[in-house]
């Protein structure tokens, strides 16, 4: 490897490692921000929230990969055109596409890889993330009891409470009612100057400590309340100084749901498994379809048939009575007149007849059309599933060619502007990403929407983007200012003194 490969490899390799680490870290960010409702308040253990972080670093791959590409060539370029090396590099005699030559090379490797990354590990990435994300959802929230507010997380039990410390885990002013008696719900309360309420050692039940309460508890024999309501029932009032209780906690563990019930997901699969699912709900949909023309033909043109056969059936029987009939009948068949029409011969029917025979018409288009309209519906659930199949199996390739066309368009762009750091790099990398996402957010939407095909709705962002990366490389092998700032200002600076000197 020569040492100017070397060197441009070293200038851009570094600022590729951090960009992708700090694009990955806003992402995440983004990712917790937008499920942080559904994680918060569940009690989850450190482990898993780790894992979920790193399924979520996972997923967002494919939006910090190409932002990184983007930000690095700009910075790594504007580096060297702002330090002059790029200039002396030019004046030996090195061409633009010659010094971009091992980065192009490396590129067209971090697109494999990220192809690679794309069908293999970023499914079962997803598969990973959305069951645990489903198990944090469907978790009980952690225990919290607020104050002069009924809390009825507890199995059996509801606990209010006026006041509670700040300071430590002390409760005041309690009010608790035992449920576990389901035929008088409410026939067991305990009220209480105070208490404490902490985790047992199992984890698995709550410590409920009072003082200075008493429990009210009715001891009615609920059988005899219902034949004889005037008959005393039994009254208990215990008094306490101290009392001691445990509280199951049911429900509140954390569990994992099964992941194959998220497997049939689109974005849970490769493209073997795409291809291979999109073939089946093609052929599928070609069998609802060809499902739907025999039953809407049936009720139709079935009665038409039979019509036909019965008034053929009238005729052959008055041509065999009557001979001069017959004979013409020989002469020129009656299926020589042509098909049928219905029109006269509804016409040739009285007005009870019409009537039946319109109702009749109307009770089969109704039914016809409901069941037009419930093969639709498992009509369109199928297309549904398949152009999602198809958007994520051209998915899999936007993801690899976007990183290809941001190197062409940030390495040509910062040597143009010669600007290196984390200055303008970022702002033109962020607006560049902007109209990326913007394109691509919007191509995903017709394509879900069904209003353009899959393809072009994926790769739209691709189509608007290539040209651009070819002009800036033309401009920037070329030597164009066309983007140079520097000749902006001197246009300005130029005309301002132009025009100082007329006046």
């Amino acid at each position: 490897m020569k040492k100017l490969h070397l060197f441009i490899l070293k200038s851009y390799v570094s600022p590729l490692v951090m960009t992708f680490f700090i694009s990955l870290f806003i992402l995440v960010m983004q990712f917790l921000w937008k499920y942080v409702d559904d994680m918060v308040g569940k009690g989850l253990e450190v482990h898993v929230l780790a894992e979920l972080i790193f399924y979520a670093s996972l997923q967002v791959v494919p939006m910090a990969l190409p932002l990184a590409i983007l930000l690095a060539s700009l910075m790594s370029f504007g580096n060297l055109g702002e330090n002059y090396e790029l200039t002396a590099l030019k004046s030996a005699g090195i061409s633009l596409p010659r010094i971009m030559s091992p980065l192009i090379i490396l590129t067209i490797v971090v697109c494999f890889g990220a192809f690679k990354f794309s069908n293999n590990i970023l499914p079962v990435a997803n598969l990973k993330l959305w069951s645990l994300m489903w198990s944090v959802r469907q978790a009980s929230p952690e225990f919290d009891i607020k104050e002069k507010v009924f809390y009825d997380g507890l199995t059996d039990f509801s606990i209010k409470i006026e006041r509670k410390s700040k300071t430590d885990d002390m409760l005041y002013d309690i009010m608790i009612y035992d449920h576990r008696n389901n035929m008088a719900r409410n026939s067991n309360v305990t009220l209480a100057d105070s208490g404490k309420l902490e985790f047992a050692e199992d984890k698995k039940s709550l410590r409920l400590t009072l003082w200075d309460g008493v429990t009210y508890d009715e001891k009615a024999n609920l059988e005899k309340r219902s034949v004889r309501r005037k008959e005393k029932q039994q009254f208990r009032i215990d008094h306490f100084k101290k009392q001691v209780a445990l509280m199951p906690m049911q429900g509140m563990d954390f569990n994992r749901y099964d992941e194959g019930l998220f497997k049939s997901h689109n974005r849970m699969k490769n493209l073997k498994q795409l291809s291979t699912d999109s073939d089946s709900l093609q052929r599928q949909r070609d069998k609802e379809i060809g499902i739907l023309k025999p039953r809407v033909e049936s009720n139709y043109f079935t009665m038409t048939k039979s019509m036909n056969r019965r008034i053929k059936r009238d005729l052959d029987i008055k041509i065999a009575k009557d001979s001069s009939i017959q004979n013409s009948y020989k002469e020129k068949p009656i299926e020589a007149y042509g098909i049928l029409n219905l029109d006269s011969v509804f016409n040739s029917f009285e007005t009870q007849t019409k009537v039946m025979v319109l109702g009749s018409a109307v009770r089969k288009a109704r039914n016809t059309k409901s069941q037009i309209d419930q093969q639709m519906i498992e009509i369109e659930k199928i297309n549904y599933q398949l152009v999602r199949h198809k958007i994520e199996w051209h998915r899999k390739f936007t993801l690899p060619f976007a990183c290809f066309i941001f190197f062409f368009i940030g390495a040509p762009l910062g040597a143009i502007i010669r600007k290196g750091g984390l200055g303008m790099p970022v702002v033109i990398s962020i607006l560049f990403f902007i109209v990326y996402y913007i394109i691509d957010t919007f191509g995903l939407k017709v394509s879900k929407e069904e209003v353009w095909p899959p393809y072009m709705g994926m790769w739209l962002s691709s189509v608007v983007l290539f040209p651009i990366g070819v002009f800036l490389t033309y401009k920037a092998a070329t030597d164009s200012a066309i983007l140079n700032p520097d000749a902006y200002i001197i246009f300005f600076q130029k005309l301002w003194s132009s025009i100082k000197k007329k006046k």
